[in-house]
């Protein structure tokens, strides 16, 4: 399915460029500013494209090619029936770079996004040129919290939620995605993302088809813990990423507990940085965009990310 209606929310009028591209199997909806060295962002549950808007223009004006695009199902990208596992979802991601001509990228992903990231630089490390996950463990990390940490499985509930059918679609698209807000508000540190965007979330979650392709996801995490699908994905996720390593996290993030994403490290065998963002929650990027923002730069500018 393709969207069409509801333009006006997934394709804001602003300094970037707003365009569809090829990939995996299906279109893609990505914004775009900047001329340099690709950096490609993509966006975790409950947004779209949308909540890199201030990194845009920030890595723009810092001489980067900065793309944020909606993942497979969400904003403006197509909904397709099938294809919401891990490595499709990042096949997807690193389609997208080739799509735009280009040799590699610097992946930022947040949430969702973040797990994607680490999986297309296991998966595609040649297409990575560097690494930098908000708000999300390693996949082998995250599976292990959730099944072994009682207080990281307690801070994922909504995950569990998801897997009973079309109830949780149903709920997420109730008295126009009240829901969505409700989760952000509670996610977020002191620093929440305001009234207005936490609308335009909403209206984005209302498109057709939208709140099952979100969902989907975190459908297929679950129920491939005791699948043949999830125990070759968990093995693959095995092999070490080899890009320098930016990692971000809110210390006062509710739904990814910081000591969960922390030993993310043992799966990076290149330079890794850990940033905790004190008094922030689920969405550094948004709460405190100058700070997220100003750190991504500058360990991108950096030719020696390890010190």
């Amino acid at each position: 399915m393709t969207v069409t209606e509801n333009s006006s929310v997934v394709r804001p009028d602003g300094p970037w460029i707003h365009r569809d591209v090829a990939a995996n199997g299906a279109r893609f909806h990505i914004a775009e500013l900047g001329d340099g060295p690709l950096v490609l962002l993509l966006h975790g549950f409950p947004q779209f494209w949308w909540t890199w808007r201030h990194q845009l223009t920030a890595l723009a004006d810092a001489g980067y090619r900065a793309v944020a695009m909606d993942l497979r199902g969400v904003g403006g990208s197509d909904r397709t029936p099938r294809g919401y596992d891990p490595a499709n979802l990042a096949l997807d991601v690193t389609g997208v770079i080739r799509s735009l001509g280009e040799p590699d990228a610097a992946l930022v992903g947040h949430d969702l996004g973040g797990y994607l990231a680490w999986t297309a630089a296991a998966m595609r490390p040649k297409l990575v040129r560097r690494l930098a996950v908000c708000s999300m463990p390693h996949p082998r990390r995250w599976r292990a919290a959730m099944l072994s940490d009682y207080k990281q499985t307690a801070a994922g509930s909504y995950v569990w939620g998801f897997q009973t059918p079309w109830l949780p679609e149903r709920q997420l698209v109730s008295d126009n995605a009240a829901l969505v807000g409700r989760l952000i508000r509670d996610w977020a540190g002191p620093g929440l993302p305001d009234d207005e965007a936490v609308e335009v979330y909403q209206r984005a979650m209302m498109i057709p088809s939208t709140a099952h392709c979100a969902i989907e996801p975190y459908r297929w995490m679950v129920r491939s813990l005791a699948r043949l699908d999830g125990f070759q994905f968990n093995r693959r996720m095995k092999r070490p990423v080899r890009v320098p390593t930016l990692h971000l996290h809110g210390s006062l993030d509710p739904v990814m507990r910081a000591r969960s994403a922390a030993g993310s490290g043992a799966y990076v065998e290149a330079p890794y940085r850990w940033r905790l963002f004190d008094g922030l929650g689920h969405f550094p990027h948004e709460e405190d965009p100058a700070a997220f923002s100003a750190e991504l730069i500058n360990w991108l500018k950096d030719p020696e990310p390890d010190r």
